[in-house]
C-alpha cells in the first residue's frame, strides 16, 4: 500500500478539520472533489492569524489582505493614543530594528562561509590551467562566490590574481560571469523562511529565483559569443585606453555598512587578503587563520644593516689579479610592517580554529536572519491591510498611463539600481525585497525588472571600488569592473526589451514557485543542484579534460533540447506528433514526475515524526500510543489520522500496527 493512500474502511469516516468547520457553518462539502490526488487538499489554508482572503484563480495575483482593525473614528482617545504608540510607532521601529539584524546576519552569513570554505575557494582559483577552459571559469566563479558568500570578494580575488600576472583579463571574464549567478544564492536561501505557508512561499521562491533564471540564460548566451568574439574584453580595453586614469582612494563610500560594522565587527573579523594569498599560491597563506588578529597595522621605513657577498678583485704587484668573495655591510631602508593593536571582535578572541568558528557562526547566522525573516512577515502582514496596502501596492505595480506605461520597467530598473549603490550589495537588496513578493505586495512582473537593476547597482559598487585600486592594479581593476557593467547591461538588452524574451525568465521563475508549492523539498533540491552539485560536476569534468565534458555535455544538452521542443509541441499542436509522443505516460512515473519521489520523503517525513511522538509516548498531533489504557513498551503507531470525536471506525476500534508490523503495512 503506498504511504500517501488511505484505508478504504478510513474513507467512509475520516473527515478533515477543514470540512468540519465547513459542516458546522452550514457549507456543503465534496470529499471527494475538494481533495486532491493521495486524499490531499490541494488549497492549504493560510496560517493562523492571517487574514482569510478569497484565493483568486491565478495563484501569483497579489493578495488583499481584510483590515479587521477598528476604524479609527470609532476610536476612544486612549485607543487612538494605543494605536498610534504601539502600532504605528511600535511598528516602525520594530521594522527598522529587524531590517538592522536581518542585515547583519548576512555580514555574519557571508563571514561564516569564508571561514568554511575561503581557503577551498582561493585552491579552486589557483588551478590556473583549469581556468583557462571558459566553462570551468564560469564554475569556478560560481563555487567560490557561493563558498565566500559575495561576489565583490570572488571579483577581488580575480583583480588581484590579474595584477599579480596569474590570469589575463579573457581568463577572468567567465570567472567574472559565474560570480554574478553564485551572488543570487543568497536570496535563494532567505526565500525559505516563508517555507510554512504555500502560496507565500510559491510567491518567494519565484521571486527569489528569476534572479538565477537571468544570470543563467544571459551567461548561456553571453559565454559562447564572448569566447569566439572578445566583444567585452576588446570593447572595455578600448575605453580603458582611451581615458587617463587616477587612483581616488577616497572614492569608495561604505553607505551601509558605516552603520553595520560597529556591530558586525565587535562578532567577528576575518581577513580577506588570506585568500587572496591562497589563490596567487602563496603556500604559507595555507597554515594562516581567516581570523583576524591584528586590526591595526602600519608600514613602516626602517635603516637596517644588510649584508651581502660581493666579487672584488685585488691587483698583485707581479700584474696579476686576485678575484676573492668577501661580506659587505651597507645601510638599506626596508619596509616593516608595525602591529598596533589585536583584534577585539568575540570570536577571534576564543581560539577556535576556522572550521568550528565557522559552523557556529552559521548556525548563529541562520538562526537571526530566519527569526528576523518571520517577524518582519508578521509586521508586514500587519501593515499591509485595508487602504493603505491598497494604496501602496497600487503605487508600487502600477504602469505609467496611456502609452508612456512601456517606461516603467525602466524606471523600476534605474530604482533597483540606485538602491543597490545606496546599500553597497544587490544580495542585501534582492533580500529584502524577498519577503515583499511572498506576502504579496510586490509582484514577480515588479521584481524582474528590481533585480534587473541591482545587477547594475553591484557593478557600479565594482568600479567605484576599482577606483581606490593603485598602481598597476588600477587598470585592470576597472576593466574587469567595466566587463562586469556591460555583460549585465548586454544581457538586460536581451531578456528585457522585447516583451516575449521579457517572459521567459519569468515563467521559469514561476514554473519553479509552482513546483516547489507543491513540493516544498524541491527548493532545497534546487539549491543543491544549481549551486553546488551541477558547478562541481562540470569542473571536474573539464579537470579530466574537453573530452570528458563533451562527451557528457553534448548528449545532455541534446535531451534538453529534445524534451523543450517536444514540451512545446505537445501544448501548442500535439496532433503533429507521432502518438506515443503526444504524452510521456508511456515512461516510468519517476521520469516525468516528482510524485513518486515526494511520495518517499513523505514517508521518510511521517516516519520520523512518529518515532518522535513514540519516544515521547505521550499524544503529539493526534498520535495515541495506548493498548487497554496502558502505555506499551513498542508503541503502537497509526497509518492513518485519528477520527473526530464521536466518529468510530468500521469495526469501533482504532485501527493501528506495532512498531514491528509499520514498514509490511506501508
Amino acid at each position: 500500500m503506498n504511504g500517501n493512500d488511505r484505508p478504504s474502511s478510513a474513507e467512509s469516516h475520516y473527515t478533515s478539520r477543514a470540512e468540519l468547520m465547513a459542516q458546522r457553518a452550514g457549507a456543503p462539502t465534496n470529499t471527494a472533489a475538494t481533495r486532491g490526488p493521495h486524499g490531499r487538499d490541494p488549497s492549504p489554508s493560510p496560517p493562523d492569524g492571517a487574514a482569510n482572503p478569497a484565493v483568486p484563480d491565478d495563484p501569483w495575483a497579489l493578495q488583499e489582505l481584510q483590515d479587521d482593525s477598528v476604524q479609527w473614528k470609532y476610536l476612544t482617545v486612549a485607543g487612538k493614543v494605543k494605536r498610534v504608540s504601539l502600532e504605528w510607532i511600535g511598528r516602525a521601529v520594530a521594522l527598522t530594528g529587524l531590517l538592522y539584524l536581518f542585515i547583519c546576519s548576512l555580514d555574519f552569513l557571508s563571514s561564516a562561509f569564508r571561514l568554511l570554505g575561503g581557503k577551498t575557494a582561493g585552491e579552486v582559483f589557483s588551478h590556473n590551467t583549469i581556468i583557462t577552459n571558459p566553462v570551468a571559469g564560469v564554475m569556478i566563479g560560481i563555487l567560490a562566490t557561493v563558498l565566500v558568500q559575495s561576489s565583490s570578494t570572488s571579483t577581488s580575488i580575480v583583480v588581484t590574481m590579474v595584477a599579480s600576472d596569474l590570469l589575463d583579463v579573457q581568463t577572468a571574464i567567465p570567472i567574472i560571469m559565474g560570480a554574478n549567478i553564485g551572488t543570487s544564492v543568497t536570496n535563494t536561501i532567505v526565500s525559505f523562511a516563508q517555507s510554512r505557508d504555500r502560496n507565500q512561499f510559491r510567491r518567494a521562491f519565484g521571486g527569489a529565483t528569476v534572479h538565477d533564471m537571468f544570470n543563467w540564460l544571459t551567461v548561456i548566451i553571453l559565454l559562447p559569443v564572448e569566447t569566439f568574439t572578445g566583444y567585452l574584453y576588446l570593447m572595455t580595453k578600448v575605453m580603458v585606453e582611451s581615458y587617463q586614469l587616477d587612483s581616488r582612494p577616497d572614492q569608495q563610500q561604505d553607505l551601509l555598512k558605516v552603520i553595520t560594522k560597529p556591530f558586525t565587527e565587535r562578532i567577528v573579523e576575518v581577513d580577506k587578503d588570506v585568500i587572496s594569498d591562497v589563490a596567487k599560491g602563496d603556500a604559507a597563506a595555507a597554515s594562516e587563520s581567516l581570523l583576524k588578529v591584528w586590526c591595526e597595522t602600519s608600514t613602516d621605513s626602517i635603516l637596517t644593516n644588510v649584508t651581502h657577498q660581493e666579487n672584488v678583485t685585488t691587483p698583485l704587484a707581479n700584474g696579476t689579479n686576485i678575484t676573492s668573495l668577501i661580506n659587505v655591510t651597507s645601510e638599506e631602508w626596508t619596509d616593516v610592517t608595525v602591529y598596533l593593536s589585536k583584534c577585539d571582535a568575540l570570536f577571534n578572541q576564543f581560539g577556535l580554529s576556522d572550521v568550528t568558528t565557522g559552523c557556529i557562526l552559521l548556525a548563529l547566522s541562520l538562526f537571526i536572519l530566519c527569526m528576523c525573516l518571520i517577524f518582519i512577515v508578521k509586521i508586514l502582514n500587519s501593515i499591509f491591510k485595508g487602504k493603505v496596502a491598497a494604496i501602496i501596492k497600487r503605487t508600487i505595480n502600477s504602469d505609467f498611463p496611456g502609452k508612456l506605461s512601456f517606461l516603467t520597467g525602466y524606471l523600476t530598473i534605474l530604482v533597483g539600481a540606485g538602491m543597490t549603490i545606496l546599500v553597497q550589495s544587490s544580495s542585501i537588496f534582492t533580500s529584502t525585497l524577498t519577503p515583499l513578493v511572498g506576502i504579496g505586495v510586490i509582484s514577480i512582473d515588479r521584481m524582474y525588472p528590481l533585480t534587473l537593476g541591482a545587477n547594475i547597482g553591484t557593478t557600479v559598487t565594482a568600479i567605484l571600488a576599482a577606483l581606490t585600486s593603485s598602481g598597476d592594479k588600477l587598470q585592470l581593476a576597472i576593466q574587469i569592473a567595466l566587463c562586469h557593467l556591460f555583460f549585465n547591461i548586454t544581457g538586460i538588452l536581451i531578456w528585457y526589451p522585447v516583451p516575449f524574451m521579457r517572459r521567459c525568465p519569468i515563467r521559469l521563475a514561476k514554473f519553479l514557485g509552482d513546483t516547489t508549492s507543491r513540493y516544498r523539498w524541491f527548493a532545497l533540491f534546487y539549491l543543491l543542484i544549481m549551486f553546488f552539485l551541477t558547478p562541481t560536476v562540470i569542473f571536474t569534468l573539464t579537470y579530466f579534460g574537453y573530452y570528458y565534458l563533451l562527451g557528457f555535455g553534448v548528449p545532455f544538452i541534446c535531451a534538453c533540447v529534445f524534451i523543450f521542443i517536444v514540451n512545446v509541441i505537445q501544448r501548442k499542436a500535439a496532433h503533429l506528433l507521432p502518438r506515443v509522443l503526444r504524452t510521456w505516460e508511456f515512461l516510468p512515473l519517476c521520469l516525468h514526475s516528482l510524485q513518486p519521489l515526494d511520495d518517499k520523503f513523505t514517508m521518510v517525513a511521517r516516519i520520523f515524526k512518529r518515532c518522535a511522538c513514540a519516544a515521547q509516548a505521550t499524544p503529539v498531533n493526534g498520535c495515541v500510543f495506548t493498548v487497554d489504557g496502558h502505555t506499551p513498551t513498542h508503541p503502537t503507531i497509526f497509518i492513518e489520522p485519528p477520527p473526530p470525536p464521536g466518529v468510530a471506525t468500521s469495526n469501533g476500534v482504532n485501527q493501528s500496527y506495532n512498531s514491528d508490523q509499520f514498514d509490511t503495512a506501508l
